[in-house]
């Protein structure tokens, strides 16, 4: 393979981030309690997120405003201030959340650092995406770190150019693939799915791929013989 750049998703490939959302979310929830069931108001907040990406993007801050508005309408504006307080008190606890570094993760990148460029290629909030990458300890593993507003191919695009490369010779390697796998292939590199067990409902695809240049793992060690032989 002539692959010279490999670049890693953060959330949920490097570092457990979905779980924290759920906690979150089901706090939020507990609050809401009195005016809709815990199912609606996880509805109810799924579409104001996906109301609300154009305007705020990914990530905590864009999430904090999105229950702000959900508390609001399914209260009909009647709720209190003091719970308006604790949405925004359970925003900052999601932003102080610790780094956990997935399984297998410093072993893969310690090993293809010596044969690889390796680049962070994220999508987020951007203070929030640098403060995990600098607590987790693995920023001195990458070469290039960037972080998206989107994952679109014209991201990825831009993203390639930079590092002045070929799309035949980038790697991703993530747990989405809506975000991680499909604009990738499509431009013409390569993708590796590393799935994990949970998902935001906005990343989840039905989809069998069939494509030269996309591979499926379990777990991200399985990646090291494939790129090492």
């Amino acid at each position: 393979m002539p692959i010279k750049v490999i670049a890693f998703d953060a959330d949920d490939t490097l570092w457990i981030n979905e779980p924290y959302f759920q906690e979150i979310e089901s706090k939020f929830c507990n609050l809401l309690e009195d005016y809709l069931p815990h199912h609606s108001i996880s509805k109810e907040l799924l579409q104001t997120e996906i109301q609300n990406i154009n305007l705020y993007g990914y990530g905590v801050k864009g999430f904090t405003l999105s229950m702000i508005e959900t508390a609001l309408r399914v209260s009909n504006k009647a709720i209190p201030i003091e719970v308006i307080e604790k949405i925004v008190l359970l925003g900052k606890e999601l932003l102080q959340k610790p780094i956990e570094i997935l399984g297998g993760v410093e072993e893969v990148l310690q090993t293809l650092k010596e044969k690889y460029k390796l680049v962070v290629a994220t999508k987020g909030d951007l203070l929030d995406q640098e403060r995990k990458l600098k607590k987790s300890g693995l920023e001195h593993y990458f070469h290039h770190i960037e972080i998206m507003s989107d994952k679109a191919e014209s991201d990825y695009l831009k993203l390639i150019t930079h590092l002045d490369i070929e799309p035949n010779e980038f790697m991703m390697i993530g747990n989405s693939i809506k975000s991680d796998i499909l604009p990738v292939l499509n431009i013409g590199g390569h993708g590796v799915h590393v799935p994990y067990h949970t998902t935001w409902s906005l990343e989840k695809v039905e989809l069998h791929i069939q494509h030269e240049h996309f591979k499926h793992i379990q777990h991200i060690k399985e990646i090291l013989p494939y790129l090492l032989t």
